[in-house]
This record gives structure tokens, C-alpha cells and sequence, in this order.
């Protein structure tokens, strides 16, 4: 492949970096997009690499027969995972994995925060108070985590010191049990398990991808399947999560508490309960920031566009039925 190939760039990458991808595959025309571009940009390139947070008409784009490949800056590609990407011949990667440390720490904090009830220590604080409230124990607990791609893995990792038990389930469990250094855990159950695993935790944090199988899939019965007193993690994607079934199973005392890093308006709108909700701690989604986040997505990216070019197959390339890549297209070391 030896023809001019246009590369669309819309993440925040900076001069160093963009000569770095520049010096991967020399016949590139690398153009830089802000998100207000991207909509009439997207149709005119061959590749892109970024996360599209403005409305995109898909359909158009695809018809246009020039796009060839999406890279994701994000772990997540429900931005770009349409019905027209999906039908098309468009391959999309993602940044799997690439972050996992990051969320990893992102929801261990959220854990130990709503554990030992920090959001009741916060307000207290507020007022000047001094007193001191009942808070929770996590070591020799049970932890169920829902997904159990690259972040799952992470949070396994970390968490396997201090929890009595850890239990995930994964849409391709039996894909991962076969894959080596997977993390040692007690049981890794097929996605069908998800009541078993809400039945059987102490914690539960939720790590899976957004698309149509998962939107609104913690409701109010998942809620109410998790022991009186739980607490509830979610690092994933707001869409998962039925908010108003969550605010219900806090006030209920279904649940003790919960730590979100996503919710399923960004931002979340102001008349929201969960602002001012006593049992929670919210980040604004920031699992995935680190101070490498971005070198770590041109490191990627530069070792695929070396692939592109020679007809390899792409590093996180995503099963698009399935929203995300399977385990053999992970990369071992991402970094």
C-alpha cells in the first residue's frame, strides 16, 4: 500500500506526538479535527482516530465508500458503533485495556469511599461536625464484577489481596478462562449468571460495555437481587444503570451505598437526586485520565497504522456484533 492515505485526527494529541504518527507510515496526510469539524471531516478521510462526542450522521458517512478505519481514543466505542458502521466494512479498534490502571485506581477509590462512608465524613466536615458514624468493611468480602475485559481484569488484580471472593461474569467467559495471564479469580461465569452473581455479592461494580444487550441492564430487580447492605461500582458506562432504580434501592436501605464514575447524561443534569444523595460519590468520568493517557493511545495507534499498511490484523480490532474486541486481538502488552 503505497497511496496517500488521509488520517483524521481528533483527540488531544500534541506536536511531538503528531510527528511520532507522522514518522509510522510515511504516505499519511494527517489532519487535526476539533469536534465541531468532526461531522463534515469524518466522510473526507480514510482513517480516524479520536472519540466523537457530537452528532455524526452515519448513514451519509458510510455511503460515501471512503472511511475505512475507526481507532478509538477511548475504551468505549458506542460513540461510533452504529447500525451503519456495523453493516459496513469499516473496521473499528478500540483502546481496551489500555487504561486499565487508571480505572483500576478510579474504582478502588469509589469502593473504599462508599465502604467506609466517606460521603457521610464529607458532609460532616461541611458542617464543622466531629462525630463519628458507622462505616463498612471490605476485606473478606465477596465482589461480583460484571465484565471482565481488560479493566475487570484490573480491578480483579488489585482487589485480590483484600476480598474473600471474587466472581465477574463476561459475554465470552469461556474465550477468556482459555486465555494466558488471565487473572486468578473464584468463578467467571457466562453473562446468563448475572443473577447468581448479584445474589452472591457484596460489591458489585460494573465494567461492561454499553450497547443494546446492556443498556438499563442494573434496574430495579438487579437491585434487589444483591444482599441487604451492598454497595454498587460503576466505571463502565452510565447507560447501564437505571438511575432512578438506583436512587430507590439506596433510599430502600437495598443498598448501603454507591461510587459512580459515569452517568447516563454527561454531564449529569442538575436536577439529578444523585447530586445531593447522601450514600454517593460521583466523579465526572474520569477513570481513564492518567498523565500518559494520551501517549499511551499514540503508541497504539502508531503500531496499527503500521499493521494497516501491511494488511495485518489490528491490535484491539472490535468484533462488531459483540461491541468489543475479543480476547486473541488484545494485545498482550499494551504498553
Amino acid at each position: 500500500m503505497t497511496s496517500t492515505l488521509n488520517l483524521l485526527l481528533s483527540y488531544p494529541v500534541n506536536d511531538e506526538q503528531v510527528q511520532r504518527i507522522a514518522r509510522a507510515v510515511p504516505q499519511l496526510e494527517i489532519i487535526r479535527a476539533e469536534q465541531d469539524e468532526l461531522a463534515g471531516q469524518l466522510s473526507e478521510c480514510d482513517l480516524f482516530c479520536g472519540h466523537i462526542k457530537t452528532p455524526v450522521d452515519w448513514e451519509f458517512v458510510v455511503n460515501q465508500g471512503r472511511l475505512r478505519w475507526i481507532q478509538s481514543s477511548a475504551a468505549g466505542i458506542d460513540h461510533c458503533l452504529t447500525p451503519p458502521v456495523i453493516q459496513s466494512d469499516i473496521v473499528v479498534s478500540s483502546c481496551s485495556g489500555l487504561f486499565r490502571d487508571s480505572v483500576a485506581e478510579q474504582a478502588m477509590a469509589l469502593l473504599y469511599g462508599v465502604v467506609r462512608s466517606l460521603p457521610l465524613s464529607f458532609r460532616a466536615r461541611a458542617r464543622r461536625d466531629f462525630s463519628r458514624h458507622p462505616t463498612g468493611d471490605l476485606h473478606g468480602r465477596t465482589v461480583g464484577i460484571v465484565g471482565f475485559g481488560g479493566n475487570g481484569q484490573r480491578i480483579a488484580e488489585v482487589l485480590k489481596p483484600v476480598a474473600g471472593r471474587i466472581v465477574a461474569t463476561d459475554r465470552v467467559a469461556g474465550l477468556w478462562r482459555d486465555e494466558p495471564g488471565i487473572p486468578a479469580i473464584d468463578q467467571l461465569w457466562p453473562a446468563s449468571e448475572l443473577e447468581r452473581l448479584l445474589n452472591e455479592s457484596d460489591v458489585v461494580i460494573a465494567t461492561a460495555p454499553l450497547d443494546a444487550t446492556t443498556t438499563g441492564m442494573f434496574g430495579h430487580r438487579e437491585f434487589s437481587r444483591m444482599p441487604r447492605g451492598s454497595w454498587f461500582i460503576n466505571v463502565g458506562r452510565g447507560g447501564l444503570v437505571d438511575e432512578v432504580a438506583l436512587v430507590d434501592a439506596l433510599d430502600e436501605g437495598q443498598l448501603a451505598g454507591a461510587g459512580l464514575d459515569v452517568t447516563a447524561i454527561e454531564p449529569l443534569p442538575p436536577e439529578s437526586r444523585l447530586w445531593d444523595h447522601p450514600q454517593v460519590i460521583l466523579t465526572p468520568h474520569v477513570g481513564a485520565q492518567s498523565a500518559g493517557r494520551y501517549q499511551f493511545v499514540t503508541d497504539l495507534l502508531c503500531d496499527n497504522l503500521r499493521r494497516f499498511v501491511r494488511g495485518e490484523r489490528l491490535l484491539n480490532r472490535v468484533d462488531k456484533r459483540l461491541g468489543f474486541p475479543l480476547p486473541a486481538d488484545r494485545p498482550r502488552v499494551v504498553r
